[in-house]
């Protein structure tokens, strides 16, 4: 399946798209629009300085997947010409002016299949499973000058003269850092003898996986059209 088109932004746009989209035979093509189902929709998306990249969504089953990861696109007031290529063996490439932009296989870049394995509802970390890495040395103690406070009374801090204890209340030393300050303690790190290593959730296959070795195929296209939106 190859699917080209041509597209060109008149003037500058800050949110907008130009998508051409196949699909089924539509009951009423002049009602085509957002609602109408598609099998793929391919083109340029951008709204603001963030999203900007090149739509590549296929329907499956009823749902629109959007492929995992953004292929990119900058937007201008020059021709671009977008193609996408989709192959027997369901891998595909995605072009802008003649330049690959995205490859891969269908089943990786999109999530057509649920997982072909899943975690074991009937398995559960045991509870007296170890696994923390590291602990405090047991043995290691703060020693006893350490200084820990952070603030201390600046006792060479005099009362002003024109302080009057009536009016501005009883008068307290200011603070001043600690020059024996030595930070907050903390016990050295040691390996835990009783670790047992991350652990794993044992997986099954899961029930609700079927190969499927046809997602490329569309047999019974029957329109092509073009979804411009600003």
């Amino acid at each position: 399946l190859v699917i080209q088109y041509q597209m060109k932004h008149e003037q500058d746009i800050e949110c907008g798209g130009g998508y051409i989209k196949i699909g089924p035979q539509p009951d009423d093509q002049k009602k085509f629009g957002d609602p109408t189902p598609y099998y793929i929709m391919f083109g340029p998306d951008q709204c603001g300085y963030s999203a900007k990249r090149t739509h590549l969504i296929f329907s499956y089953k009823g749902k629109n997947l959007l492929r995992k990861t953004d292929l990119p696109w900058e937007a201008d007031k020059f021709s671009h010409l977008f193609r996408l290529v989709v192959q027997p063996d369901n891998t595909y490439e995605v072009f802008l002016d003649g330049e690959s932009k995205g490859k891969g296989n269908l089943k990786d870049d999109w999530d057509f299949l649920p997982p072909k394995k899943i975690n074991d509802p009937n398995e559960k970390k045991p509870d007296d499973w170890v696994d923390e890495k590291k602990i405090d040395d047991p043995e290691d103690k703060k020693p006893d000058d350490w200084v820990e406070e952070k603030k201390i009374v600046d006792k060479d801090a005099k009362k002003p003269d024109d302080w009057d204890d009536e009016e501005d209340g009883e008068w307290e030393p200011p603070m001043k850092d600690n020059p024996d300050y030595k930070g907050e303690w903390k016990a050295r790190r040691i390996d835990n003898p009783a670790y047992k290593g991350e652990w794993v959730h044992p997986q099954i296959d899961n029930p609700e996986y079927k190969e499927d070795n046809e997602l490329y195929k569309y047999d019974n296209i029957g329109f092509v059209g073009i979804d411009l939106w600003q």
